[in-house]
């Protein structure tokens, strides 16, 4: 099974894009963030043409998380299991044959200090509390897309420049970490050490064309999916096409 996590920065925008992708890459099941769109608004004729399975979990203009798949997709669980009317749409769960997924557009927090950092720690910690009371490591579980966090120096192409900043924070870092206590391990890491491997680029600066990036998108695995993981690529490919996301495309395989 060939599961890929695409911050595509807008559908409708990224439309083009996505399909063409789809039709050279064919993976088996893709979770897609910052969709931007409510779901009546998502293609989804287009996407289900392709061959997916598609569910959603979108709002206007922001956020937004979907799961496409070539598999029967059950047990579909959207939020937090104590989200109010007005949750932010950035978690969409599913179990595809025996894989439990976890889809998630994590906050970015803005900057150190600020209202939306205080929210992004405080969504990370019920982030762990759900994976901890929802999630049995024993079996397979991969929690995968948009965590807006960096795990060390080797995901940063200036360290010091970023040092402290929102991204690569040692709270937010922390709260990763915690996550990662309940028994998940970083896919990317056991195929790949070195630093300099980046999924996110900033437009602003041409980040990409100068190869300042940021590992941001990341594949979480329990025991039994890290076991059966045979590799995570980064399709810097795509990256590099015409009108982009700021984001590429990242492939585990099971």
């Amino acid at each position: 099974m060939r599961i890929a996590t695409w911050n595509v920065n807008s559908i409708r925008a990224r439309l083009p894009r996505v399909v063409e992708w789809l039709e050279r890459v064919s993976p088996d099941v893709v979770c897609l963030q910052e969709t931007k769109c409510l779901d009546e608004q998502f293609p989804r004729e287009v996407i289900e043409d392709l061959g997916y399975n598609v569910e959603l979990y979108g709002q206007k203009t922001y956020n937004g998380v979907a799961i496409l798949a070539k598999r029967r997709i059950e047990n579909v669980i959207r939020g937090f299991p104590d989200d109010g009317p007005d949750a932010q749409a950035r978690v969409i769960g599913a179990t595809i044959e025996d894989v439990m997924l976890l889809n998630l557009y994590v906050v970015n927090g803005e900057s150190v200090g600020s209202d939306k950092y205080a929210y992004k720690l405080d969504w990370l910690r019920r982030l762990s509390e759900m994976v901890d009371e929802t999630y049995d490591m024993s079996e397979k579980v991969v929690l995968t897309g948009d965590f807006n966090i960096t795990f060390d120096d080797r995901d940063v192409y200036d360290p010091d420049a970023w040092r402290g900043k929102v991204l690569c924070s040692e709270p937010e870092r922390d709260a990763l970490a915690q996550i990662m206590s309940h028994g998940l391990r970083d896919a990317f890491r056991k195929f790949e050490e070195g630093a300099g491997h980046y999924t996110w680029w900033d437009f602003r600066t041409r980040g990409f064309q100068r190869g300042n990036g940021l590992r941001i998108d990341h594949f979480l695995m329990s025991p039994p999916a890290f076991d059966a993981c045979t590799g995570v690529e980064i399709d810097l490919e795509e990256r590099g096409r015409e009108k982009p996301s700021d984001h590429a495309p990242v492939i585990a395989t099971l």
